[in-house]
């Protein structure tokens, strides 16, 4: 059984994420930790606990993290997610309420009560509470088995600016303290990403299927689709966040290189934006697992077969 604690900006995709996950005999859920992102914190905070009282997992705690990046004006992706961020189903509004704890020092002490590595933190937003935790307990870094992160781009320029994507954009002084770090990371890019889309015809076998988790991710997708359908041009609306749960589940849907990866974090211009060394033509030592294929017929049915089991 791995352990694993979920970072989140919920945000649609990240719901999705976050049931699958739940959803995964093979995970353990220790907790949930907010940060601000697609929609301000208090709003992702109470996203979070829509989500585990939809899935009737009151048993997990949702952990409020950092309210603002790090030293960066906020922004949010409301104009993708909506104004509530998981736009879409009529949630109501949660009983569930976040604990007292601030969500960085519920990381730290997590993963200092577990043995060194047995521990995944998979972040779905920008990397502001794991960076905040790293710098105020370095010896973390070390001891989490690793972290898997949706964000980055190398072959798909940006989707939020022209060269970067957006939980990099968000805070990417957070993202350059993670990447220094040491810490074994997986980075789930938009060149993965992109190729994982929510065509008419696998929108039409989520919306078939029973349950009311189901029912709702059919709902949040068809509401989010229609931003990207119109920016793209495609035949579907990538699927982000549930990357990073699917290539947990099952590693070999994907493929990449271990690879070094820097952010630019002092230009106006490409702020956010990821120098990947693919063909490692510099000496910097590989920092990451960048991901850049994906099996996304396999990925699609192991997502539903999974959202299947939920209520």
């Amino acid at each position: 059984m791995r352990r694993i604690i979920i970072d989140t900006d919920p945000g649609q995709d990240d719901a999705i994420a976050i049931m699958l996950a739940l959803a995964a005999p093979g995970l353990h859920v220790l907790g949930l930790v907010t940060v601000a992102g697609n929609v301000p914190v208090e709003q992702t905070t109470a996203n979070a606990c829509r989500i585990l009282e939809l899935a009737q997992r009151r048993d997990i705690g949702v952990y409020a993290g950092c309210a603002r990046p790090l030293r960066r004006v906020p922004i949010t992706a409301a104009h993708v997610h909506g104004r509530t961020g998981m736009d879409g189903p009529a949630l109501p509004a949660p009983t569930l309420r976040a604990q007292a704890r601030h969500g960085v020092d519920f990381l730290i002490e997590t993963v200092r009560a577990h043995p060194p590595g047995s521990i995944t933190l998979v972040t779905l937003g920008p990397m502001t509470n794991l960076a905040m935790a790293v710098v105020k307990a370095p010896d973390i870094a070390r001891r989490l088995g690793r972290v898997v992160s949706m964000g980055g781009a190398y072959s798909e320029g940006g989707n939020i600016t022209p060269s970067a994507e957006f939980n990099m954009f968000a805070d990417p002084d957070a993202a350059d303290i993670v990447l220094r770090s040491g810490v074994a990371l997986t980075l789930v890019p938009l060149d993965v990403t992109h190729r994982f889309l929510i065509s008419a015809r696998r929108l039409a076998r989520l919306r078939a299927m029973p349950g009311q988790c189901a029912q709702a991710a059919a709902a949040m997708l068809g509401f989010s689709e229609r931003f990207d359908l119109a920016k793209y041009g495609w035949d579907g609306a990538p699927l982000h966040d549930p990357c990073t749960i699917g290539w947990l589940l099952a590693p070999d849907l994907f493929a990449g290189r271990e690879v070094n990866v820097s952010v630019e974090v002092g230009s106006a211009l490409m702020q956010g934006a990821t120098a990947v060394d693919w063909w490692r033509v510099t000496d910097r030592p590989p920092n990451a697992l960048f991901l850049r294929e994906v099996d996304d017929e396999g990925l699609w049915n192991l997502m539903l077969e999974y959202l299947g089991r939920l209520p």
